[in-house]
């Protein structure tokens, strides 16, 4: 499967950056908009327990690049238009909203159970259910007798569901289904089937997971079958079977949720190693299953009769594509900046489109984690990666930065590349997600980006706040400094209110689990079109 989002917080948050257990200095910020003034609450709420942190609500009639205010600085800064009859007020007023009481914290509105499980029960897990069971209610019917294909075919039903799960984790075929739905939608699709195809494609883990599962199951049948009937069968065929079995099992189980999260390492390992045995294997078992004849307990020479094979072919293919990403493999020249104890920018060559994402690694074939590509476009001569501190890879990186790392060619696509199906958007994220993000505000004009981040400027060096300012005008982003600000923003207000400001079609969400969590319930509430961060289930 990917997206993002390593240890497991690295691999896939991949692709975000982001954390899931707790928020970050860089997650606890607030919002304070600039709308051509800084605005009072409700776009701003404070903790009661805190003391006045003292907000500026004086009225200017000019933006703070019109007054001479650099805009290379970690104040949040959103330019949009006011709404229609909506005129700045005069000095007096803004005396009167400094002296007026602060209004109390809005309370969260209640989330209905429907919501809730809609949310639970998404895309990923529609298609976990439905493959599973699809491939369960085969498996019932080839046991009463009632599946002739399967009788003919078992090996067939278990390669084709592993071929399947290996497609949709390979970059090249990912890629290939996001060109297909962003060429073949974006200039004429009505929107909802844009969010449809954008759902589907980051939820094709789902088929992954099902199938993978699936295949194993109907390995287990084929097992059962061959040792009800182990007196026709070669000793040597019975044996590669379950040698293959135990592979497979071991390798769909290491993916389990719990393994890959806990033991990042663990899962890495068996995963690919024990499947890559098992892929071995799958061709001995195949080759043998079919050129021994059990009517007549002899081998064959009849090659014909293996190349016109199912089996063979699906073999083939699930072949070709795991090796396909390896093939790409590099070792490439880095330049690694620090301009913190909690983050590592890693620069290289050559220019990307938006919505990538990179994995790297100290070794070959080991630890490859994921991270959001930032670039400023294909014709650039570099691409830059954010790599927080979050583990031993990462922090490796910044107590011993490499001069060079091993990296796949071949990028994989996230759910941000698919933003280039809509017109207007939204790009939101905290922290380091910021590498997953930055990349479609910079390179298309549509896209508004708000990050909120813990003293952005320091943490992150001048090499990323000046692409940011460099590409994105002032009244195209917020940049709200938590630290500075003293609180954390009401999420959702502000993605409400600059959904209608900015005249945005969908939410991009790359955040940890709980302001993913909060953000999403809280666009489904309100009626906004978001998609958060996924991890892999």
């Amino acid at each position: 499967m990917a997206a993002p989002p390593a240890n497991q917080k690295e691999r896939h948050c991949l692709d975000t950056g982001s954390s899931h257990d707790s928020l970050d200095d860089a997650e606890k910020g607030m919002y304070d908009s600039t709308v051509e003034l800084m605005a009072p609450p409700p776009f701003v709420y404070l903790d009661p327990k805190k003391e006045d942190i003292g907000l500026d609500t004086k009225v200017s009639c000019a933006s703070p690049v019109h007054e001479g205010i650099t805009p290379y600085t970690s104040v949040p800064e959103l330019s949009l238009a006011l709404p229609k009859g909506q005129r700045a007020t005069e000095a007096t007023d803004a005396a009167k909203i400094e002296s007026s009481p602060k209004k109390p914290e809005k309370k969260k509105p209640k989330i209905s159970r429907w919501i809730l499980f809609d949310l639970w029960f998404n895309t990923y897990r529609k298609f976990f259910t439905f493959v599973t069971l699809l491939n369960l209610t085969g498996i019932v019917l080839a046991a009463v007798g009632k599946f002739e294909y399967a009788e003919n075919h078992l090996g067939a039903l278990v390669l084709g569901n592993l071929l399947t799960a290996i497609l949709m984790r390979n970059e090249l075929f990912l890629r290939f289904l996001y060109i297909v739905a962003i060429y073949g939608l974006r200039s004429w699709a009505p929107l909802r089937i844009k969010y449809a195809a954008t759902s589907v494609l980051q939820h094709v883990g789902g088929i992954h997971s099902g199938c993978a599962l699936s295949g194993a199951a109907w390995l287990v049948f084929k097992i059962v079958d061959i040792i009800r009937y182990r007196a026709l069968q070669h000793p040597a065929v019975l044996v590669s079977g379950i040698i293959t079995n135990i592979l497979i099992i071991i390798s769909v189980l290491s993916a389990f949720p719990w393994v890959r999260n806990t033991y990042h390492n663990v899962f890495e390992k068996h995963h690919r190693f024990i499947g890559w045995l098992g892929l071995a294997t799958t061709w001995m078992f195949v080759i043998m299953g079919n050129v021994y004849d059990i009517k007549r307990g002899e081998w064959r020479a009849d090659t014909h009769a293996l190349i016109s094979t199912q089996e063979l072919w699906f073999a083939v293919f699930m072949t070709i594509f795991v090796l396909i990403p390896w093939v790409t493999v590099r070792h490439v020249p880095v330049e690694v900046e620090i301009p913190s104890p909690k983050v590592a920018i890693l620069k290289f060559r050559r220019g990307m489109q938006q919505g990538l994402l990179a994995r790297i690694s100290r070794t070959s074939i080991m630890e490859y984690h994921a991270f959001g590509i930032i670039s400023e476009g294909r014709k650039s001569d570099t691409h830059y990666l954010i790599c927080g501190v979050q583990g031993d890879f990462t922090r490796d990186l910044v107590a011993n930065p490499p001069k060079a790392v091993w990296t796949r060619e071949l990028k994989f696509a996230g759910v941000g590349h698919a933003s280039a199906m809509f017109k207007r958007g939204i790009r939101v994220c905290t922290g380091t997600g910021i590498g997953a993000a930055l990349s479609t505000c910079i390179q298309s004009p549509n896209w508004f980006l708000i990050w909120i981040g813990s003293d952005q400027e320091k943490t992150f060096g001048p090499t990323i706040t000046g692409l940011i300012h460099k590409h994105i005008e002032p009244e195209r982003m917020i940049l709200w400094d938590s630290k500075k600000r003293g609180g954390r923003p009401d999420t959702v207000e502000l993605l409400k209110d600059t959904w209608t400001r900015f005249g945005a079609e969908v939410i991009f969400i790359t955040s940890n689990m709980q302001g993913n969590d909060e953000m999403m319930r809280g666009c489904r509430v309100a009626g906004l079109h978001a998609f958060g961060t996924l991890w892999d289930f």
